[in-house]
Order: C-alpha cells, then sequence, then structure tokens
C-alpha cells in the first residue's frame, strides 16, 4: 500500500534486503560490530547517580525477608563508594559543550536543576575535562506530553495517580513529557542520511521521572533527620491504623479519616498533546558506543538508560568492551551443554519486517498469529543450520540464473506483488530457560560481567527482591531464531525494564514507541479485534505514521545490548541466523515503582494476571531497603498502609463469622499467590479449600472468590503467612532515610 501523505520517513519504508551471513554454529566472538559511518551520542545526562556500579555480591533476597548485601546499591541503598565499580584507574567523564551537561557532569546542577539528586540518591562527584571516547551530547527537540494520566485504586493506588491540577510542576508524570522550551534543532547525528534505517542518535522525548501521587499531605518524618517537620505525618503508625480499621464489619468498608483521598480507577491515557508534526515521527535511535570497560561502568550510563526521555538505547560494542564470551550462547555450544533442553517453536509466516499480510498474502493486518509447540535444543539447532543451507543454494541458483529481477530494477508494482507472495513458513525457537546454575553454569558467570544495573542479579534491581523466580523475568531466556523469527508487539509484563544482547552471529530489527503512546497502541488493537494485553500482533506502520505515532526503528548487531526503559512499546524480527539473550529489570526509582504499580492495577480491571505481585514486593522492599526518595517512600509505604488495613479488615470480617486463621509461615523461596479464579494477587491470607489444604502448591482463593463458593467459608481454612505483629513491625521500621551526601 503507498504512503498516503507522501512518501514516509525511513522507520515507515520497507527494511533492507536480508545479507546472508555466517553460519550460526559458530556464535559471535568476543568482538562487536561498529560501523564507521555512524556517530554515537549521549543525549542527556542527569546529575552523575551512585548506580550500583560497585555492587557486586547482591544474591536474591529470600523469601522470609532477610536483608541482603547492599553494597553500592542503585539509588535507595545508602552503601560505599560506587567509584570502585570501574576496578582501576581513573573515572571516565563526558566532555560537553552543553553548559547543563557539563555543569552536571562536573557534579554541579545544571541552569534546568532546582533541586538535589533525582531519586534522592548519593551521588558520585565526577572529575570534569576528561574526554570519554566518542560519545557526545546531543540537542533535544521539544515534546509532547500526556494530557492525563492513568491512575490506580484497589489495594496499592497510592502510587498510580489521579490527574493533578494543570498547573502543577509535574502534571505530566505518568509517562508524559514536559514541554521543553524551544532549543535549536540539532542536525541529524546518528541516521544514514539516505532515508534507511536509523541505527544511533537522540530520543525526541524530554521528561523527568513521574512520579507524582494522588494526594497532597505534610512531608513524612525523615528519620535521622534533626531537621524533621514537628507537624504530623501522613503515615500513622501500625497501631493507629488498625485501632481505625477496628468493627468495620464484614465488607470491609470504610470512610475512616486515616484513609487518603481516593484516586479514579485506572484508564488508558489519552494520546500525548501536543500531536507531534510528521517530521518527528521517525526518531533516530539513542546510541552509546562503548571501547572499554570504564564506560561499561561509567555512573552517567545508568541515569542515560533509566531515564524517561530515553523509550529505548543501544548499547553497542557492549561484548568487545566488557570482553564478553558470546560463544558460551552459540548453537554450537548449547548442543554441546544441553542438547536435550526443552524449546518453545513459534510457527510463523516469513515476510518483510515492516509488513504483516494474511496467510494468503493479499491483506494486510494487525493480528500475527503463532502456531506453538516444542521441540529440544538439538533439534532445533538441526532446523537452524538447514535453514542457512537451503538459503545460501537458493542464492546460488539466482547467481546462476541471472534473474533480472535481481539484476533489473522492478516496477514498485511487481516488487509489492513479489513480496507478498506466497509466503513461506518458519519456525522461532523461543523462551527457552536459562535460570538453572547446575546446566548453565558458564553461561551465568558469564553474564556477572556485565555492569550492576543490568546485571539478572543485583541489589538495587526491584525484580531481585520479589524472593523466588519468575521465569523469564529474573531469570535469563535464550531465543533462537531464522530470517524472519518475530516476537510480536508488547509492553514488558508490569512495564518493567527489559535487557537483551545479540549473540549474533546475525542481526535483529528493532521497532519501539514510547510508553506514553500505549492508549494509542492499545485502540489499534481494540479496532483490528485484538486483545493488547494477551493479543498477538504486528502494527501497520502506515497506521501509526497516520495517527502521529513515533517509531524509532534500529538494528541490533551482535555484542549489542538494548535496554528497553520502562513501559516501552516493541516488537521485533530476525534479519539474520542468531540467537538472543533476555531478562528484565526494575531500576530502584520511582518511574518505574510508579508505572509497575499502575498496570498491576490495569491488570486486574482487565483479568489479566500480574507476573509481578507488586504487594509482595512492596513489603520485600520495606524489609530489604532504605528508601531516601520521597516520592518513591510515600508509594512503598501507602501500599504498606493500604495492605496492612485490608489484612485488618479481613481478620475482623472472618471474627465476626466466627472464623480463625491458622498460622502457616512462609517457606523459603515460596512464591507469591494468586487467586486459581481470578488470578489477583493474594498477600498474607490464603483462602484454600478444607480439602485440598494438603495439596502443594496451595490452590489459593481471594475473599471474595471463595464467598462466592462457600458464603459462611465453611469448606475453607484460611492460612495466615505473617503475624500481624510482624507486620506491624515492618510498616513502622520503613521510614525515609536522609540521603547521602
Amino acid at each position: 500500500m503507498p504512503p498516503r501523505r507522501g512518501s514516509l520517513p525511513h522507520n515507515h519504508l520497507p527494511s533492507p534486503p536480508s545479507v546472508p551471513h555466517s553460519s550460526t554454529s559458530g556464535g559471535a566472538g568476543p568482538g562487536a560490530t561498529k560501523d564507521d559511518n555512524t556517530t554515537a551520542t549521549l543525549v542527556t545526562a542527569a546529575p552523575p547517580l551512585g548506580n550500583g556500579s560497585s555492587e557486586g555480591k547482591a544474591t536474591v533476597p529470600p523469601a522470609d525477608g532477610a536483608v541482603v548485601p547492599a553494597d553500592g546499591v542503585a539509588n535507595h541503598i545508602l552503601s560505599g563508594d560506587a567509584d570502585k565499580a570501574a576496578e582501576g584507574g581513573d573515572k571516565p567523564s563526558l566532555s560537553a559543550d552543553n553548559p547543563r551537561l557539563s555543569a552536571l557532569l562536573a557534579g554541579g546542577k545544571g541552569p534546568e536543576e532546582k533541586e538535589g539528586p533525582s531519586e534522592g540518591t548519593a551521588t558520585t562527584p565526577t572529575e570534569p575535562h576528561k574526554k570519554v571516547n566518542n560519545i557526545h551530547p546531543a540537542v533535544l527537540p521539544s515534546t509532547p506530553h500526556a494530557q492525563g494520566s492513568s491512575a490506580a485504586s484497589s489495594p496499592i493506588s497510592a502510587m498510580s495517580t489521579a490527574t493533578p491540577s494543570p498547573k502543577s510542576s509535574e502534571h505530566n508524570q505518568t509517562g508524559g513529557h514536559s514541554p521543553s522550551s524551544a532549543t535549536p534543532t540539532a542536525p541529524a547525528v546518528n541516521g544514514n542520511g539516505k532515508g534507511g534505517i536509523s541505527e544511533d542518535s537522540q530520543s525526541p522525548l524530554k521528561a523527568d521521572p513521574p512520579a507524582s501521587t494522588c494526594f497532597k499531605a505534610t512531608p513524612p518524618h525523615i528519620h535521622g533527620s534533626s531537621s524533621a517537620s514537628s507537624s504530623i505525618s501522613i503515615y500513622p503508625s501500625s497501631t493507629d491504623v488498625l485501632k481505625a480499621c477496628r468493627n468495620l464489619g464484614k465488607n470491609g468498608l470504610s470512610n475512616s479519616s486515616i484513609l487518603l483521598d481516593k484516586c479514579p480507577p485506572p484508564r488508558l491515557p489519552p494520546p500525548p498533546s501536543p500531536v507531534l508534526p510528521k517530521d518527528k515521527l521517525n526518531p533516530p535511535t539513542p546510541s552509546i558506543y562503548l571501547e572499554n570497560k570504564r564506560d561499561a561502568f561509567f555512573p552517567p550510563l545508568h541515569q542515560f538508560c533509566t531515564n524517561p526521555s530515553n523509550p529505548v538505547t543501544v548499547i553497542r560494542g557492549l561484548a568487545g568492551a566488557l570482553k564478553l564470551d558470546l560463544g558460551l550462547f552459540s548453537t554450537k555450544t548449547l548442543v554441546e551443554a544441553n542438547p536435550e533442553h526443552l524449546v518453545e517453536v513459534w510457527t510463523q509466516l516469513s515476510q518483510p519486517a515492516d509488513e504483516n499480510w494474511d496467510p494468503t498474502g493479499t491483506k494486510k493486518m494487525w493480528r500475527c498469529e503463532s502456531a506453538r509447540s516444542h521441540t529440544t535444543i538439538a533439534k532445533y539447532a538441526q532446523y537452524q543450520a538447514t535453514s542457512f543451507q537451503e538459503s545460501l543454494r537458493e542464492e546460488n541458483e539466482k547467481k546462476a540464473l541471472k534473474e533480472p529481477s535481481d539484476t533489473e530494477p522492478a516496477s514498485a508494482e511487481s516488487a509489492a506483488r513479489k513480496r507478498r507472495g506466497p509466503l513461506k513458513y518458519i519456525k522461532f525457537g523461543t523462551n527457552i530457560d536459562v535460570s538453572d546454575e547446575r546446566k548453565w553454569k558458564q553461561q551465568l558467570q558469564e553474564l556477572s560481567k556485565l555492569p550492576a544495573f543490568a546485571r539478572v542479579v543485583s541489589a538495587g534491581n526491584l525484580l531481585s527482591h520479589v524472593g523466588h523466580t519468575i521465569l523469564g523475568m529474573n531469570t535469563v531466556q535464550l531465543y533462537m531464531k531464522v530470517p524472519g523469527s518475530r516476537i510480536p508487539g508488547h509492553q514488558e509484563h508490569n512495564n518493567f525494564c527489559a535487557v537483551n544482547i545479540n549473540i549474533g552471529p546475525g542481526d535483529c530489527e528493532w521497532f519501539a514507541v514510547p510508553e506514553p503512546y500505549w492508549g494509542v497502541m492499545s485502540n489499534f488493537c481494540e479496532k483490528n479485534n485484538i486483545n493488547f494485553l494477551m493479543g498477538s500482533w504486528w502494527p501497520n506502520l502506515e497506521d501509526l505514521y497516520e495517527a502521529d505515532v513515533p517509531v524509532y526503528r534500529f538494528i541490533q548487531r551482535p555484542g549489542d545490548l538494548v535496554w528497553l526503559n520502562t513501559g516501552t512499546i516493541h516488537w521485533v524480527q530476525a534479519i539474520g541466523w542468531c540467537n538472543n539473550i533476555a531478562w528484565n529489570v526494575g531500576p530502584l526509582i520511582a518511574h518505574q515503582y510508579k508505572l509497575a504499580v499502575e498496570r498491576y492495577e490495569w491488570n486486574k480491571l482487565q483479568s489479566v494476571k500480574s507476573m509481578v505481585p507488586m504487594v509482595h514486593l512492596s513489603w520485600n522492599m520495606a524489609r530489604n531497603i532504605k528508601v531516601s526518595d520521597h516520592k518513591l517512600f510515600e508509594m512503598i509505604k501507602y501500599c504498606l498502609l493500604r495492605t496492612l488495613k485490608q489484612c485488618q479488615w479481613v481478620k475482623e470480617a472472618l471474627a465476626a463469622a466466627g472464623k480463625e486463621t491458622v498460622l502457616r509461615p512462609r517457606t523459603r523461596d515460596e512464591p507469591a499467590h494468586y487467586c486459581t479464579i481470578c488470578e489477583v494477587e493474594v498477600f498474607n491470607l490464603l483462602f484454600v479449600r478444607r480439602e485440598l489444604l494438603s495439596k502443594k502448591p496451595y490452590v489459593v482463593h481471594c475473599q471474595d472468590c471463595a464467598r462466592k463458593g462457600s458464603a459462611t467459608l465453611d469448606d475453607f481454612v484460611v492460612l495466615e503467612q505473617y503475624r500481624m505483629e510482624d507486620l506491624m513491625q515492618v510498616y513502622d521500621q520503613f521510614t525515609l532515610v536522609s540521603p547521602r551526601v
């Protein structure tokens, strides 16, 4: 289908033809490909963070809430000097001709910074005037902000915000972007200038991390601060909370004065405003080249990746800089290590990355279905190798025949006809679990070379505080691909960040849309009769262009790490034969926590299970970390308050019905519990049918579903996993601490 408004920008044009690659059996070497015609840019840099780069001893906190080692944790675990991460030598620093950036890198405040370090972190002074490689600042264009913000109620809705006053300085904080003052437009730095796919660049979005809450109140007391306010804290003690909950009746409803203003239920955000001009809909992707290990451990790299202004960042040359042995994840090594390991297979139609056709090749569509099956690593490796050999044979046959279509320019009509059909089927090996340290010891040890913010396990990673395994999120997953293998459009579970490394030898093509546009994307899915959260879809780029949705489009080469920021919508297609590894990360910042909770509440309304148990996680965070950022503290504390009250309400209702709870403490590594009927998280008080009490894991019901099955709860036993006294102690001891100066 030709463009409807003249020529589309390069993100909306067809992909370049696939280039044959070397055999997949060898894997990629430790080096990484670096194009000579591109320039790496660091778009912006906020005040340097003690980003946890010295953290190297973190372990996953046990389920019982024991405190983890906190060596150099990212933002809120106050610990030792983060500068040691570079492991010797002077710290690198960025040189910049941007006054704000230069001031920030010198350890001071830029002209736009009016507050202290973001997220209440312990800052690391950075020596000025030491140039670091080829990372340079660039000018940011002004960007739109969301007209409204999604918000949430339910047990942990405080962090899901209602729309504040438009005069508020944080009115745009739900994934939106504050409009910046007019700035000169910088020349395109990283595009190839020829209308092709952009590999590197700056982001068109500029925003402060959203972290506003749906209430206004006196700031909470700061633990250990002599200057703490003498007014009453917005958070009462646990004793006051429980006193206010007495005798509320069986329905657990209350208008007690300790309740903060209720937030509206979650909702789809409207399209960001103002609308971006058409020439801003193909933003080049923020990319950073690394030349050595010190670059990878440079603290501003962490902050750059987690800045909401950058929906996606490509860290190029990572494998070479860190001397990662990517060969450990090559097909040959995988077969030698665990040939019978299970592989999930998706059978898909092979087609150009920027198009999605029905099986007949006659109609463009959003729906992108895959048939599911299973095989082993050894069998998929054979398929992968055979696919490569067949491709080489076809190429040789074409050269021998000297087909006119290969040597003469073809008309647009004939090219489209050739492109559409017939479509052949391919097989994509996906969701390969690489979490077992007994099977994958070498591979997992190799990943410990990564900087702390990108590691699978880190005390500065929210997912390391869950206390149990969430496959593919706080564990590594492997993907084995042939050209055309697709990961359809989606956001990561509960809007967490993601890390993806291309093992090679082939490339992957990525498409990404900023988080504030997820409402637009959801509406497109609904128009096409697809479930945004659970369905399988591949966006039509022409539709997105017409709807003024910006699309980042870039190539991920072997050794490149792609950092997907909080809530970024994305879809990926393999260009060549390659393997990838990926996992999720939860930066310890208010923006991440807030968007995770908003999706947690939205999932409830959509009857979708949240893979991250945010209530369970919040209580573990309260046990394991000390928070110095007041925004993050308020959101976590209010979650504790709501769930503490909920536990009291349920216990009061049970007591009134003559029902006693049975203490059954959690075991180590015990997963969080979900209702077997509605799949909402069930915290602390588990309703289990009497006849299934001996079955492990427990078949749990929430109170609502249990009462639907047995109004008097005669058929249920209620297991209590924490004593109220223990929860009260955690609640009272979780206080805001003074940031390290």
